[in-house]
């Protein structure tokens, strides 16, 4: 079993400081396998924001899947914004853009989808689908095949599709062939679980889409700061939901959801994994 940590829209330069040493406390507690952080580390891709983003990574179990989010890419300095988009994240976090980690039982792709001329929307070109393709279609399907991005593939109910990462279709169909698992992203603040069958209707596959909200931002849009974890058991996985409860000033379990995988998918089981 492979155990992983998920976090997301992190914020530096629009955090709640009480919340981040429970938070490092209980992921250690956790002793995930691997951590993976589906961008917006940042609130403006400032320097100081980058240098405290790096400091909490330093701090978090590895190996690390890290992708940036919309928000890490400058907003007000144009010039920045549209020559430099990444230089602060490259310089401070990493220089991998399509971090890759796998070992017997999973096989995780980190995609970047900010990009210069969008200020919000993200977007997967041919190219990139093309290295996941490369990097996930060679494993069985006892391998769970996991992609990481900041937008998502797929969105709870009520919000506009203009929020999905661009290109999604071109990218489900190329991934749905290689069996990808699940989809982990970020972006909303809102904590989600789904299907790509119930958008994407190709052939039989359907992977499990899964939303984070937001760890340590102060904008959480209703929700409380929370993330998640993946207890990976092939055929089984859970979704565990940590969510800071402010009367206990730490991270609790809130909800879990097992899922099965059969010939059609995943799907939604009662049983513990």
């Amino acid at each position: 079993m492979r155990t992983l940590v998920h976090l997301s829209d992190i914020h530096f330069g629009r955090i709640d400081e009480t919340i981040i040493n429970p938070l490092l406390v209980k992921i250690k507690d956790i002793k995930p396998d691997i951590t993976a952080v589906s961008g917006d580390l940042t609130q403006r891709a400032r320097s100081e924001q980058f240098k405290e983003a790096r400091l909490f990574l330093d701090q978090l179990p590895k190996p690390q899947i890290v992708v940036p989010g919309n928000h890490d890419v400058p907003l007000y300095n144009i010039f920045a914004r549209l020559f430099q988009p990444l230089d602060n994240y490259k310089r401070f976090i990493t220089n991998e853009l399509e971090p890759f980690y796998c070992d017997e039982e999973i096989a995780i792709i980190g995609i970047n989808t900010a990009r210069s001329l969008t200020f919000k929307s993200g977007r997967v070109n041919e190219e990139q689908v093309a290295v996941m393709r490369e990097k996930l279609c060679g494993f069985g399907t006892n391998v769970v095949k996991i992609v990481v991005t900041h937008h998502p593939f797929d969105l709870p109910e009520g919000y506009d599709d203009s929020e999905l990462v661009g290109r999604a279709r071109m990218a489900m169909e190329t991934l749905a062939d290689c069996g990808a698992d699940v989809f982990l992203a970020g972006h909303l603040h809102i904590s989600h679980t789904g299907h790509t069958a119930k958008r994407y209707k190709i052939g039989d596959h359907s992977a499990l889409v899964i939303q984070a909200g937001t760890a340590t931002s102060t904008r959480g849009r209703g929700e409380a700061n929370s993330f998640n974890v993946l207890r990976v058991n092939y055929p089984n996985i859970s979704v565990e939901r940590f969510e800071w409860r402010e009367d206990k000033l730490q991270f609790a379990l809130s909800s879990v959801e097992n899922f099965y995988q059969k010939s059609n998918g995943w799907i939604r089981t009662d049983e513990e994994i």
